[in-house]
């Protein structure tokens, strides 16, 4: 069975992920992904590193090391450092940086209400969509006591035993819903964890009725958490917010009480929300 940490590596991991799986699937990892890896590993190096060394790190064969760096190198993503065959970012992938960053400072009244919720109820909040079968977290800010889950934004966590994630499942059309919980492993995380698809659907639509999401220590023991959905300006549901917490802080019934105060936040969270460039007809289908 595999546990939470299986599917949340530390951003410290994550090279040695990379190297790990493109390794051992060479043949099958798309020539974008690795390009991906490659600029990865160049944004992280702070030094200039050669083909050869780019194609160690990451397990990949020489000749394909050479080909993609090339590619890069021509589209501006790349460059050498004078007087040498090694390599460093490009102006293009600098420009990009930037960007990312300039990008990332339109989020920050996100960022700054969910920090103000978390000051007012002392624990964890947390800002997620749904990606295929696991939610994604956006934005989280964690509490100040020592104990934290210390997940990072962009960690994945599964949709069946997590409040987040039943609160997604619960909006999803029946058949839909069905399919998607046949097609994915119920591994069971805790004692508490609804691995039994009957229970699992009754308690899906006790969440489709309330608009409220609770993970009794079914993710993770000894943590509980409650979610509410975050609609865009047009009244579609597209994000959740969730409080999390020790259950040695917090227990169950605590967080419901919060409930209120996570509407509003959820509210004050849909003005961060732009859907104004969106194409109606490329908007993913519930």
């Amino acid at each position: 069975m595999q546990s939470p940490l299986d599917i949340q590596p530390s951003n410290n991991d994550r090279l040695g992920e990379r190297r790990t799986s493109l390794a051992e699937q060479p043949s099958k990892t798309f020539p974008t992904v690795k390009a991906v890896a490659i600029l990865e590993t160049m944004a992280t190096a702070r030094r200039p590193l050669g083909v050869s060394e780019l194609g160690a790190l990451l397990g990949l064969p020489k000749p394909t090391a050479h080909r993609i760096v090339r590619m890069l190198e021509s589209e501006g993503l790349l460059q050498r450092e004078p007087g040498s065959r090694r390599f460093v970012p490009g102006a293009r992938m600098v420009q990009l940086g930037l960007g990312i960053v300039a990008a990332s400072m339109l989020r920050a009244p996100r960022h700054a209400i969910l920090e103000a919720l978390s000051q007012k109820i002392g624990e964890t909040c947390n800002f997620g969509v749904m990606t295929g079968s696991h939610v994604v977290y956006l934005d989280r800010v964690e509490s100040a006591w020592p104990f934290g889950l210390r997940f990072e934004p962009g960690s994945r966590v599964p949709l069946y035993c997590t409040s987040m994630g039943k609160l997604f499942l619960s909006q999803l059309p029946a058949q839909k819903r069905a399919l998607l919980l046949r097609s994915i492993p119920l591994y069971r995380y805790t004692k508490n964890t609804i691995t039994e698809l009957a229970n699992l659907e009754a308690a899906l639509d006790t969440i489709r009725a309330t608009e409220i999401s609770t993970d009794n220590q079914e993710f993770l023991a000894g943590v509980v958490c409650v979610a509410v959905p975050v609609c865009s300006p047009g009244g579609q549901r597209v994000a959740a917010l969730a409080i999390s917490a020790p259950l040695a802080r917090m227990s169950l019934e605590q967080g419901l009480r919060h409930v209120p105060l996570l509407r509003a936040t959820a509210d004050r969270l849909t003005a961060t929300i732009d859907t104004s460039g969106d194409d109606p007809n490329e908007r993913e289908r519930p």
